[in-house]
């Protein structure tokens, strides 16, 4: 189903306008421009509702249960995964979105899809699906966000995906800014049947997404490093930014047992974070003064910040968990497998289709090795950390632990 059956446009029917209590700067449901394929609007829920449900009972969410954020699935109940993340930064984007007076549930629609594009095995399976694909695109993770959303999820009888109104589908391409340059395949497919205006910023719940993100991973990666041992305390107290958390938590309580110490070090952490973003957001609007969501658009740079000061910390940060954390041997040995199981599925399933199940390798029928490639890239794009395994060790009838 690759048209709409009437041009896209206003919403159909929907008896919702917003939510009490919107500030003029918040995104509207009732002045949305709509789906690509029409639909009467629901008559419980606005339309932004209606796309968090719908993201929420898509089975690539259901996929983020077994998908790794940075410890393999299987290495502990404790630790995060894609899906776990996703709620978390859905937790905070929703809570942000109340005090600034936007629109929660799209606010939160974009926080729980912004990882849906995910491989298995996080950024080392990314990387590995990118460079087995390279001569034919590559692979990009947001783009391949938006292509589940309107193509690859076959829900309803009607159109393929999920059918999405045209401010979240805006929100999952641009949430970090606006996109120039060469765009990645997908994105530019989808932006020449209905354009996302990727020129300029998105409105404001997906910038506030887009920062909760990285709230929530550099939180609950101290969290899950602490707890995996990688670092300790008093390692994390030579760290920007946490460091002063976690000598004040040390000072004041002394020796904790590991779950009081992470959650007082966290919630210090999470809290300046979020008052920071919060203070130098409503600075930024005091001074843009934008009377609309489309006035949003029209800034030249973002509405929804941290500060100068606090975004150089939360680099130096990340910097920090990158050396001690994502690099540290454990690690990295199990995510240079990973790669060795990525690259080895894409050969193998490009080579020989029939190892597809059978409504995957009947869309590689007729097409040559660029459409292998992209059945291929899509279907391991899909799979969870376990069931990558379980594929390669089907089909090359040996088990590989990570």
């Amino acid at each position: 189903m690759d048209t709409p059956s009437s041009p896209a446009g206003k919403l159909l029917g929907s008896q919702f306008a917003a939510p009490a209590g919107l500030a003029p700067y918040a995104t509207r449901p009732e002045e949305s421009r709509g789906r690509l394929y029409p639909e009467t609007e629901s008559p419980t829920r606005t339309a932004y509702q209606r796309d968090r449900d719908r993201i929420i009972h898509s089975t690539a969410f259901r996929r983020l249960k077994h998908k790794t954020q940075v410890f393999v699935q299987h290495e502990g109940d404790y630790y995060r995964t894609r899906m776990t993340h996703s709620l978390e930064v859905a937790q905070i984007a929703r809570s942000i979105a109340r005090v600034l007076a936007l629109d929660e549930d799209l606010a939160e629609a974009l926080a729980l899809a912004h990882d849906l594009g995910h491989t298995p095995f996080g950024h080392a399976g990314e990387a590995a699906l990118a460079a087995a694909t390279a001569a034919y695109g590559g692979f990009d993770h947001n783009a391949h966000a938006l292509k589940l959303v309107t193509q690859l999820e076959h829900r309803y009888a009607d159109f393929d995906g999920l059918n999405l109104a045209w401010e979240t589908l805006e929100g999952l391409v641009k949430h970090n800014g606006p996109l120039a340059g060469a765009l990645p395949g997908p994105i530019a497919s989808f932006n020449a049947r209905w354009a996302l205006e990727l020129a300029s910023w998105p409105g404001l719940e997906a910038q506030v997404a887009a920062l909760s993100d990285d709230i929530a991973y550099v939180n609950h990666d101290i969290d899950d490093g602490l707890r995996a041992g990688l670092f300790t305390a008093a390692d994390l107290i030579q760290a920007p930014l946490a460091g002063a958390h976690v000598a004040a938590v040390l000072a004041q309580y002394g020796d904790l047992e590991t779950g009081r110490l992470v959650g007082e070090i966290v919630r210090r952490l999470m809290s300046a974070m979020i008052g920071d973003l919060l203070g130098e957001t409503r600075a930024r609007l005091a001074a843009a003064r934008p009377l609309s969501a489309a006035g949003v658009r029209t800034t030249k740079g973002p509405l929804a910040a941290f500060s100068e000061r606090m975004g150089r910390e939360i680099e130096a940060l990340k910097a920090y968990l990158f050396a001690h954390m994502y690099r540290h041997p454990r690690v990295m040995e199990s995510m240079e497998r990973a790669k060795i199981v990525v690259a080895a599925l894409s050969e193998a399933f490009v080579a020989d289709p029939a190892l597809l199940p059978a409504d995957w390798a009947a869309a590689c029928a007729g097409g040559g090795e660029e459409r292998r490639v992209s059945v291929a890239r899509d279907y391991i794009a899909g799979m969870t950390d376990r069931y990558a395994l379980l594929e390669y060790n089907r089909i090359f009838h040996t088990q590989i632990v990570l």
